[in-house]
């Protein structure tokens, strides 16, 4: 397998996220050099005709992961792993890529159900959080056929406590375990609005030759919160933080994401144009780098092994779990905040993580939206305020379902029928009944009390 050697990054060009609902704009795109697709949504023994397509006439394809959660307290999943480097092989990608985050918390370690945050967390820059972060990286390092390179994430919320910028962070980690960077100025914009962390000086404190790729989307600012969306037009200042990376480093390869909400092809061709013209209008503006500070005695300790002066990585483990499911807990359970953190912003947080859900679920279970009308929006987010995702999305629109189902929900009789028809095909299982019902709904309440 690969292990920790990473050899050179292949030039990749200018190229766009490859999503279904723009396939064939993809295709039809003037001087896309390569496309990047989300892991997950990729069948290896059935790939898209139109990744086909673009493979056969040389386009490169990068699959691109949202569910190992290399940042979370446990070890990355075997079966994950090896789903990953089943689409890279299938696609003959040169690199993978996956993120700087949890998705998951709670487990044996804490003594709590499993929670699914359905949403990129981010990993508090502590020692600890590095130790666990740099093993886990090279867990997958192994366990992958081609180099990894690994995204930092935008993020509306901050950490307490946390020792290191975010700058400091990546250093680290690529020195500790040779693994590139996916570098999304986005997200770097999104966190200077957020958290007040300037994106210049975490381009300077970057080891910028690890860069693999580039990232660059559009989002939206609402109430001073900025919402990397992925739905809307890329900004001049996210344009801006672009031009301060060129500037530094010739990246191999930058991307065009959008997710949703999919524009006309000429304003996705237009996007394309205003990313190479920055390119380009940066080239030869050369920043010199600035030297990092030297670590402290804590970061100087040999994190990998546990060797130095904290502890092992295992304890570290244990510490990162009882914190990461504390937050996720609160953003999705409705328990009370962790201590440090600013409740407004977990407001936000856990709204816009409960919003996203609602959306996937009209995506995956179209017909819930077409039963319940104007009603599916309000009575999901009611259901999710204190209602963990348990097992993905076609799971969670199913628990949604029996929940309505449970409470004698909706009030129409065709619409109530309609949706147990629904519920019964999908499940395999008659419909809660009444008696069911009651028993259910008295064991909530207990549970609640």
């Amino acid at each position: 397998m690969n292990g920790t050697s990473q050899g050179s990054t292949p030039r990749l060009g200018v190229g766009i996220g490859w999503r279904p609902e723009i396939a064939d704009a993809v295709e039809a795109l003037p001087g896309v050099d390569w496309v990047e697709a989300v892991a997950e949504n990729l069948c290896p023994g059935h790939l898209p005709d139109s990744l086909v397509r673009l493979r056969e006439r040389g386009v490169t394809v990068v699959p691109h992961g949202v569910s190992l959660g290399l940042g979370g307290a446990e070890r990355p999943d075997p079966r994950r792993l090896a789903d990953l480097a089943e689409r890279a092989g299938a696609l003959g990608s040169p690199l993978v890529t996956e993120h700087i985050a949890y998705v998951r918390a709670g487990g044996p370690r804490t003594a709590s159900p499993v929670l699914e945050a359905g949403h990129l967390l981010p990993v508090p820059r502590t020692w600890d959080a590095l130790r666990v972060l740099c093993e886990n990286v090279r867990i997958a390092q192994d366990a992958l056929p081609v180099p990894l390179a690994v995204e930092n994430i935008a993020a509306l919320i901050a950490w307490p406590g946390e020792e290191l910028t975010e700058g400091q962070f990546l250093a680290e980690l690529v020195e500790r375990t040779g693994v590139r960077l996916l570098i999304d100025v986005a997200n770097l914009h999104t966190n200077h609005v957020n958290r007040g962390e300037d994106p210049a000086t975490a381009l300077a404190e970057l080891p910028v030759e690890a860069i693999a790729y580039v990232h660059v989307a559009g989002g939206i600012e609402r109430d001073g919160v900025w919402h990397d969306t992925h739905a809307h037009p890329v900004t001049r200042p996210v344009l801006d933080v672009l031009t301060e990376l060129r500037r530094r480093v010739d990246p191999p390869g930058v991307l065009l994401e959008r997710d949703d909400d999919f524009p006309p092809a000429p304003e996705l061709a237009g996007e394309l144009t205003a990313i190479r013209e920055t390119l380009d209008a940066a080239a030869g503006r050369y920043a010199p780098r600035t030297v990092r500070a030297p670590r402290t005695a804590a970061g100087a300790m040999d994190i990998g092994t546990g060797s130095g002066t904290g502890t092992g990585t295992d304890d570290a483990r244990q510490r990162l779990a009882l914190a990461q499911t504390s937050l996720l807990s609160a953003l999705v359970a409705g328990t009370p905040v962790p201590e440090g953190f600013d409740r407004r912003r977990l407001r936000v947080q856990s709204r816009a993580l409960s919003v996203k859900r609602a959306g996937v679920v009209a995506k995956v279970a179209p017909e819930l939206p077409e039963i319940l009308g104007d009603g599916y929006r309000p009575e999901f987010l009611g259901y999710a305020a204190s209602r963990p995702m348990r097992a993905g999305y076609r799971r969670d629109a199913l628990d949604f379902a029996e929940h309505l189902l449970i409470a004698g929900r909706p009030e129409s009789r065709p619409a109530r029928r309609r949706l147990s028809l629904w519920w019964q095909e999908r499940a395999g299982a008659r419909p809660p009944r009444r008696a069911t019902r009651l028993v259910r709904v008295a064991r909530a309440a207990l549970a609640g009390k």
